[in-house]
């Protein structure tokens, strides 16, 4: 099914039209992604958040040509880049960047942090010499590290320090979009603050648009505009972060904030939890009909054999959402 994108008043730094990424395997198809558009403007942050296994990853590495889409459209700051090839793709990817959701593994070993930040600078033939050391010794300050970081490696770096050199290195040719794949879940939870400060603190100055994968619900709150929720391969709501989390309107939206803890005791004792029964379906064989509506407590009849079509609903805050359940005011299923 292909959704129509949302559509951001500034010039959209990524586009995602009709997004559809199916891989073979034995004993069928896995539908990872199917039929998702969406959109990120330059300056934006969005969020894309869902269990795992719903397909945020896969969207991901789509987004920076790391996958192949099987259908659909992939713009970069207007440009399509869909179908082209590895060495038409190269002068490119200097505007787009992946930030990987383990360091460790994302880091060459072998490689001082002053090598690994200066590489992208040295493939796209941005700076060398004496120039190329003063901006790496730049980003290394622009990211929080001291100067002596440079000569270590990898393994001789903590976790937090370690997303700070792939942060400087995503940053050190100045992309127009940054996709953050998980960026602090590796991390303990005092480090996950740090880095997403530094990672707001970034984006606002730098004014680069970025997807920002999550399944942490606190740490999309903090850093993004908008949030689009996927569930089985689909975009089930979008809507800007204070509104979605003020308001879910989708069943599936409102079970995963349910999910999160309020450090207020008294409000989390009085609150009500949204508790979905059994596991998400396999994407070898998702559910005829609404793909949530095995879990759903509001689902009906209609639920069960008609897809639900992603709609705009009315009123002055931008958000979509796609559930049968869902009046045409906006107005959610009582769960």
């Amino acid at each position: 099914m292909t959704h129509a994108p949302s559509a951001p008043v500034a010039p959209s730094a990524l586009e995602l039209d009709g997004l559809v990424r199916h891989f073979a395997v034995r004993g069928g198809t896995v539908r990872a992604v199917d039929g998702v558009s969406l959109a990120v403007a330059r300056g934006e942050v969005l969020g894309l958040v869902g269990e795992s296994g719903s397909g945020k990853s896969t969207v991901g590495q789509c987004a920076v040509r790391l996958d192949r889409p099987t259908e659909g459209t992939v713009r970069v700051d207007g440009t399509d880049i869909t179908r082209l090839s590895r060495r038409a793709l190269r002068p490119l990817r200097r505007g787009f960047h992946l930030v990987f959701q383990d360091p460790s593994a994302s880091l060459d070993p072998r490689m001082t942090v002053e090598r690994i930040v200066a590489e992208p600078l040295r493939l796209h033939r941005l700076a060398h010499g004496e120039e190329l050391q003063g901006r790496v010794s730049e980003l290394l300050r622009l990211v929080g590290l001291r100067p002596e970081s440079a000569r270590r490696r990898p393994h001789e770096l903590s976790g937090g320090q370690r997303q700070r050199v792939s942060l400087a290195r995503a940053l050190s040719v100045e992309p127009r979009l940054l996709v953050a794949d998980e960026p602090t879940s590796a991390l303990d939870v005092s480090v996950q603050a740090a880095v997403l400060n530094l990672f707001s603190d970034l984006q606002r100055d730098r004014g680069f648009g970025c997807l920002f994968i999550t399944h942490d619900l606190s740490a999309v709150e903090f850093v993004a505009d908008r949030i689009a929720v996927m569930y089985l391969g689909e975009i089930v709501e979008q809507a800007p972060t204070a509104d979605l989390f003020a308001s879910p309107r989708h069943p599936y939206t409102a079970a995963l904030l349910s999910a999160v803890p309020v450090p207020d005791p008294a409000v989390e004792r009085s609150r009500r939890r949204v508790v979905l029964q059994g596991d998400p379906p396999s994407p070898l064989a998702p559910p005829a009909g609404c793909r949530f509506h095995e879990r759903c407590p509001a689902a009906v009849d209609r639920c069960r054999v008609e897809p639900p079509a992603l709609r705009t609903l009315p009123g002055p805050v931008p958000r979509q959402v796609a559930c049968h359940r869902v009046d045409e005011d906006g107005t959610p299923p009582q769960l």
